[in-house]
């Protein structure tokens, strides 16, 4: 699937660098975490921010997000640092990370890759030229490759249930191990909403993605 090359309508995209900062959140293992994700509370963009589309809701360990009709089921165990993702400035109208966790603690330090899911989405207007999924990788992989990643798939159709998305494959050696990412994007209501996966293997970053799923939507003013 080709890419079209399109620039930023401005020059930073404070999400796609928040997302592709998880890679240096740690890559170590440490001891396993309280259950922090079963807690009842809000994920990203509280109280005293704008939120035109649906932020989003944490509760019994799932993340659901009406507006953009899908769910996704946090790993037993796993921490969430959605709102330290956030990168300022960030006007929450035009992007936000909904959703951002770790397998541990981001600051602790251990013997394996630190597993992590980030969900963001970025306002279509941040963007020129922009006319397709496919497209929105062109400053995904650009940052990636600038962090170090290894381009292992180029953008290809991916399903999700009967949910079509676009989805391409990273890698990136740490020391004896190995890194991969996969980021799955759809285009959605004005918005680019990306899925990004990091996982110590390939199968690990599979498992992470069934966790994803579609259901109703609910219609938001945009």
């Amino acid at each position: 699937m080709g890419r079209m090359r399109f620039r930023l309508a401005h020059p930073f995209s404070s999400v796609l660098s928040a997302v592709l900062l998880v890679s240096f959140l740690g890559a170590q293992q440490t001891p396993k975490p309280s259950a922090q994700s079963s807690s009842s509370r809000p994920a990203a963009r509280s109280q005293g921010q704008p939120s035109t589309p649906d932020a989003g809701f944490l509760r019994d360990g799932i993340y659901r997000n009406q507006s953009f009709g899908f769910s996704y089921k946090i790993p037993f165990g796993w921490v969430e640092r959605s709102k330290e993702m956030q990168q300022d400035p960030v006007d929450p109208s035009k992007s936000s990370v909904l959703l951002a966790v770790f397998e541990r603690p981001p600051e602790a330090t251990g013997n394996t890759i630190n597993s992590a899911v980030v969900i963001a989405i970025e306002k279509l207007s941040s963007f020129s030229g922009l006319k397709t999924a496919a497209d929105y990788f062109g400053p995904v992989t650009e940052l990636a490759t600038a962090r170090g990643f290894k381009v292992v798939n180029e953008p290809y159709e991916f399903s999700v249930g009967a949910k079509p998305l676009v989805r391409g494959d990273f890698s990136k050696e740490r020391g004896s191990l190995t890194m991969y990412q996969s980021s799955l994007v759809m285009l959605e209501k004005g918005y680019a909403v990306s899925f990004t996966f990091i996982g110590g293997s390939e199968h690990e970053v599979e498992e992470l993605i069934e966790k994803l799923s579609f259901g109703a939507k609910k219609s938001i003013g945009m």
